[in-house]
């Protein structure tokens, strides 16, 4: 299977502005894995020169409350990361289709991922890509489990990878 990086690479190819959002609850285990992976490009790009042609948000539990914000940056494309249980090994990382995508439960925050990636295409006509991570766990004030640290770290080296032209 192809890593993250060049399946990113691949679908942001024709990509004028990107948008990250991270989705996550830090008070919820592995649930908190897209929220960190965010914060860390956040502030990797943060020193670094800035051409306006990437934009991080951190969306938390209530990514909905950001759309005001995602659609006035205007991005082609956005990427969503979340914690998303498809039934693998912990911490396993997929591209997922959200369109297509059956059998998968998107997350546990307010506003399924669908309905969001719906809205904004209406809105701004933007491709959304959803990176998902397996949980092992979200328990109420546990930390990463081992395979999502490990994961975490890999996906956030390989979406810097792939957004390096935008930063």
């Amino acid at each position: 299977m192809m890593g993250i990086k060049t399946i990113l690479k691949d679908k942001l190819r024709n990509a004028q502005r990107v948008a990250v959002l991270g989705i996550g609850s830090q008070l919820r285990a592995d649930d908190a894995a897209g929220l960190m992976i965010a914060q860390e490009l956040k502030t990797y790009i943060k020193n670094k020169k800035k051409r306006n042609l990437l934009k991080i948000f951190l969306g938390e539990t209530a990514p909905e409350n950001l759309t005001g914000q995602i659609k006035k940056f205007k991005p082609t494309h956005l990427i969503v990361i979340d914690a998303v249980d498809f039934h693998q090994k912990t911490g396993a990382l997929r591209v997922i289709d959200i369109c297509a995508e059956a059998g998968v439960s998107f997350s546990t925050h307010r506003v399924p991922i669908g309905i969001l990636r719906n809205y904004l295409y209406k809105s701004i006509q933007c491709e959304t890509i959803l990176i998902g991570m397996q949980p092992g766990s979200t328990e109420f004030c546990g930390g990463l489990s081992p395979g999502m640290r490990e994961s975490t770290q890999e996906a956030g080296k390989e979406i810097r990878e792939a957004l390096k032209s935008f930063i």
